[in-house]
């Protein structure tokens, strides 16, 4: 009988008072998603878009993008003349026409028959690869004997 009363006062005295207060210079973290992170996320990405954007004008700008010919009509070759105003060399079925460009106009310079033995390129007068491969077997045999 006297474990029952004894599970009653034990029962019955609040835990509160014996559990540990929080303590007085806690402060809780800020918060993870705030006005200020997601403006700073925001603008970052907008001027990693404007960044993207503006290399992306200049290469567009100065020609430094190459352009693929995929149909009849192939650039061969343009430059700059002035402000706006360019020369270029267009192939079309065979026929090299020498054009110049200025805004709202085209206007043909010069056509002539496509010539048959285009600049020396310098890359496929190099040796081939089967060369290279032939002459580094013979180099690694000479060590090797």
């Amino acid at each position: 009988m006297l474990s029952r009363y004894l599970l009653f006062v034990i029962m019955t005295v609040p835990f509160q008072a014996i559990a540990e207060t929080g303590k007085p210079s806690y402060t809780p973290p800020p918060a993870v998603i705030s006005t200020e992170s997601t403006l700073q996320m925001a603008g970052g990405l907008l001027l990693v878009l404007a960044l993207i954007g503006g290399i992306t004008w200049l290469l567009k700008r100065f020609s430094l993008i190459p352009t693929t010919a995929t149909g009849i009509v192939k650039v061969i070759a343009a430059t700059g003349v002035g402000q706006r105003e360019r020369v270029v060399v267009v192939e079309i079925d065979g026929t090299w026409l020498v054009l110049g460009v200025a805004p709202g106009r085209v206007s043909k310079l010069h056509a002539m028959t496509k010539p048959m033995t285009e600049a020396i390129d310098p890359i496929s007068q190099a040796p081939t690869a089967m060369a290279f491969a032939e002459q580094l077997t013979q180099s690694i045999k000479k060590e090797n004997a």
